[in-house]
């Protein structure tokens, strides 16, 4: 009798864990009304001051390029190079460059209207997702280099282990869901993006529906980022974190790395910002252990980055799962590849003996 009472309650508990996990937010939010009300005001600050100049200009520069011939002549143009690489169609490398230029989210809000509008199916849409939403070179020589750790070249270093490691998760993705029988819708882009090409007569229908568009996208981040400075300080002030940081001290004993270190891990995963600026400020002799640490949450972009892309691709259809597996994935390749770098290059080892 006592074991189907706890099965009951175990089932219950999981049939409503995210109703639990919203109450007990909620409460926090009033428990914690302090440093909530601060963190909030941060996060805010942040995203004005921070993710709106430097994404707002991308985004609307994108919509406008979905105007253009631009996405069906690199289609052409590159679908030699996509299509064997990455088992997707040429078009594939605008959500990718514009992804690597721009930074989070560009590449998903690309690829998920490339979705929307036929010109790649689910599968090639999960492939691209997989590696074409990443950090900005803004945010990573100049915000992680340059102000974080005081190093243009520490951060040309993270740009290009950032990159190396998104084509290499490319390439592992080409083989997600794999049929030889499949065939691409690729050959309908052109159609599909000709008939809505650009023209004066219509330049301010396009400027409208283009800075509507990015206007949408920017608030939606700016949603994030507040929501995710609140979590991050009632994480802090519940001790939740220190919690957490108990366990994975452990682990990094056994690697020999400094204990710090885990209170900006796992601040990283839950939000980039928050966690690359901890790890940046602690200070120890060996500098390639905070760098190194630093590539791997560029790479994995935080769970923040997650939920914003899930709620941009949701209403597509796109799986979230392999994009989910694709950042760790690209966390853990710009992790080895930094240390690689560092250790066998000796302009990039900068550690103290």
């Amino acid at each position: 009798m006592k074991r189907r009472s706890f099965k009951f309650i175990l089932f219950s508990v999981r049939r409503n864990l995210l109703s639990i996990i919203f109450i007990l937010f909620t409460l926090s939010l009033v428990v914690f009304s302090g440093s909530n009300l601060s963190a909030a005001k941060t996060g805010l600050s942040l995203w004005a001051n921070s993710v709106v100049p430097s994404l707002f200009p991308f985004f609307i520069a994108t919509e406008l390029l979905s105007y253009t011939n631009v996405i069906p002549i690199l289609g052409r143009a590159l679908n030699f190079l996509m299509r064997p690489l990455f088992n997707v169609p040429g078009e594939g490398s605008f959500p990718f460059i514009m992804g690597i230029i721009s930074g989070y989210p560009t590449g998903a809000k690309i690829v998920s209207k490339f979705k929307s509008d036929g010109v790649c199916t689910a599968l090639e849409a999960e492939r691209l997702l997989a590696f074409t939403n990443n950090s900005g070179p803004l945010f990573i020589i100049g915000t992680v280099g340059i102000s974080l750790f005081g190093s243009i070249e520490i951060g040309l270093l993270l740009l290009l282990t950032h990159i190396l490691a998104c084509i290499t998760v490319g390439i592992v993705f080409r083989f997600w869901k794999y049929d030889k029988s499949y065939k691409s819708k690729s050959e309908h882009v052109s159609k599909t993006y000709t008939s809505s090409s650009a023209n004066i007569s219509s330049l301010g229908k396009i400027l409208g529906a283009s800075i509507t568009s990015a206007t949408r996208t920017v608030v939606l981040i700016g949603g994030f980022v507040v929501l995710f400075s609140v979590i991050i300080s009632v994480v802090n002030s519940s001790g939740i974190l220190d919690l957490l940081c108990r366990i994975i001290n452990p682990l990094l004993e056994i690697f020999d790395i400094d204990s710090r270190f885990s209170s900006g891990l796992i601040s990283g995963i839950i939000e980039l910002t928050n966690g690359v600026s901890i790890i940046s400020s602690i200070s120890v002799k060996a500098i390639s252990v905070n760098i190194v640490f630093c590539a791997f949450l560029l790479g994995f972009g935080g769970i923040s980055v997650v939920l914003q892309v899930f709620s941009i691709v949701s209403e597509s259809g796109i799986s979230i799962k392999p994009y989910i597996l694709g950042k760790l994935l690209q966390g853990v390749f710009a992790a080895l590849y930094t240390y690689l770098i560092i250790h066998n290059f000796q302009i990039f080892n900068l550690d103290l003996i």
